[in-house]
């Protein structure tokens, strides 16, 4: 590789003692083309976390220096034209994500199984024919997309206890011809999409993992054809009913057989047949009301729809933003303020990896100046009223924050700090901090560290504006977002039926009063919000017909 001139990504990197690196796009591919591969430079960024290098279709390697970068937990490969991986990736003991997506590879190397702290493995869409034997070895693993291979099945050790957090298995558009028995030993799995592969058997033994609530073997050709139609049209409790009472009569039959008898009354079983059909059916009835509705409000249906102009000077700092207004949403009733906020946090801890993914904010629409600007400011410059504080500039704020954190720590005798003051370290050497300003020219938002008292949302808040940031990808933005309302839905839903009072935390000075019957339903309605460069040009619009799209086994939207 010819490495004289570095690349300014990587040199800005290293200066600023990033922890994050993100290339992709036409800019980048075309020097990896003239430089015969990546900026050797790149493996010596050890402080790197996240890692991504994608749509580049120059990229057929990756140098087993790779294997420096030990702190890594996301490493994003997709849409290159990769054909190997090097085995020394099994190096990368602290990795959590690997997406190697919409590549040329043909085999995964073993040292993937090493990845003690993976959960989430994507390697869908590449020619791969065979998984590597032993990922019961990546015992964190919750997540693994294979669809769009050769893949003819799974390895023996795939169907394992040990793999007791994995709860999500793609593997649709593949080869498989044979599902195990065995699969009823993942206790954890949820989703099962098999679709458009080469099943002719669906074992009655799935039936048995006890948390499964989404699966899919449309486009397989089945022995069993009235099961087959059922995977083309019927629900997944529907599926899996007839499969548990396939299982059952199998054992009957079996039975009869050693007795040397059958069954007797061919009536008898038709009447059995027809009641657990209507069993069946009335048991969907009542999952079917049980869903979540979100509907989505169009943005030309929305005459005062707001907008939010991003600027250009983002770019370098925390390019990804979307937002929406989200109506309905009970925060009056009991703790249902308390149970949002706290899930809020969960999410930060979780999908937003500490808020180093991304960063989730809410603000009450009522307060709101529109029109909005995603600016940046320099910290001196950058004045904000954080939640519970007076009015400082970014600097103060940090400075007051890192003081209160050495406090903790001498107060609790710990190494480790709480609330904010867990963030701080990800804006540490940035010359420029990102904004949400209104339209008076008040920041609403400084992410990551925290939003304004101005626009807080309260018990009586009636419509909140969520916006989601990230440094990683767009993406990434509209997963959490996704993720954020699901979990509104369900708390909504939670909060409708066990009808908590509104003033049962002593608010309003009165006594308690039951919420009224608007409180009491719990449709959300999204309304989107369109992201504009400075032209008017748009960005992205929240929700798309693309978003809210996956694992929603549970959420009626409404379009």
């Amino acid at each position: 590789m010819d490495d004289t001139k570095k690349w300014p990504e990587v040199e800005k990197a290293a200066t600023e003692k990033r922890r994050e690196l993100v290339l992709q796009g036409p800019a980048v591919d075309k020097r990896i083309s003239s430089n015969g591969g990546l900026d050797s430079s790149i493996y010596s960024l050890t402080l790197l976390n996240y890692l991504e290098v994608s749509q580049c279709p120059s990229l057929t390697e990756i140098h087993e220096d790779i294997r420096h970068l030990t702190n890594l937990q996301s490493l994003i490969l997709c849409r290159n034209k990769l054909a190997s991986i090097p085995n020394v990736i099994g190096n990368l003991k602290s990795l959590k994500v690997l997406d190697l997506s919409v590549n040329n590879l043909t085999v995964l190397p073993e040292g993937v199984t090493q990845l003690r702290e993976l959960n989430t493995l994507n390697v869908s869409c590449n020619n791969l024919e065979v998984l590597p034997e032993g990922l019961s070895q990546c015992t964190k693993l919750s997540s693994i997309n294979i669809s769009k291979n050769r893949v003819i099945g799974f390895p023996a050790d795939f169907y394992s206890e040990k793999l007791d957090l994995l709860s999500t298995v793609v593997a649709s558009d593949n080869l498989i011809e044979e599902l195990s028995g065995e699969i009823h030993k993942l206790a954890a799995l949820k989703v099962l999409d098999l679709s458009n592969n080469k099943l002719r058997e669906i074992p009655s033994d799935l039936s048995d993992c006890p948390k499964l609530k989404e699966i899919s073997f449309k486009g397989n050709k089945l022995n069993d054809k009235r099961l087959e139609k059922m995977v083309n049209g019927c629900q997944t409790k529907s599926i899996l009913d007839y499969l548990r009472g396939k299982g059952r009569g199998k054992q009957g039959e079996d039975k009869g057989d050693a007795d040397g008898g059958r069954s007797t009354d061919k009536k008898k079983r038709q009447q059995q047949r027809k009641k657990k059909e209507k069993a069946s059916d009335e048991q969907d009835e009542v999952e079917e009301l049980n869903k979540m509705v979100v509907r989505v409000l169009h943005v030309s249906d929305a005459p005062t729809a707001l907008t939010v102009k991003v600027s250009a000077e983002v770019k370098d700092v925390r390019p990804y933003l979307v937002c929406c207004i989200v109506r309905g949403m009970n925060l009056k009733s009991g703790n249902a303020l308390k149970r949002f906020l706290m899930a809020q946090t969960k999410l930060h801890d979780d999908l937003c990896g500490k808020r180093t993914i991304a960063t989730i904010a809410t603000h009450d629409v009522q307060q709101l100046k529109s029109p909005l600007m995603y600016d940046v400011k320099q910290p001196t410059q950058l004045k904000i009223v954080a939640l519970g504080r007076k009015e400082m500039t970014a600097v103060e704020l940090i400075r007051h924050l890192h003081l209160e954190a050495e406090e903790l720590r001498k107060q609790k005798k710990r190494q480790n700090v709480t609330g904010l003051h867990k963030y701080l370290q990800l804006l540490q050497g940035k010359p420029l901090y990102p904004c949400l300003v209104d339209a008076e020219g008040d920041v609403i938002s400084f992410p990551p560290i925290t939003n304004s008292e101005k626009t807080k949302i309260k018990k009586t808040t009636k419509e909140l504006f969520v916006e989601v940031t990230s440094a990683t990808s767009l993406q990434t933005c509209k997963d959490v977002m996704d993720a954020l309302i699901v979990k509104m839905a369900e708390l909504n839903k939670f909060t409708a039926e066990h009808q908590e009072e509104a003033g049962s935390d002593g608010e309003g000075g009165g006594p308690p009063v039951p919420a009224d019957s608007s409180e009491a339903s719990s449709q959300l309605i999204i309304q989107q919000v369109r992201t504009v460069d400075q032209d008017g040009n748009l960005k992205v619009v929240y929700p798309s017909k693309t978003d809210l799209s996956n694992d929603m086994n549970n959420l009626t939207i409404i379009w």
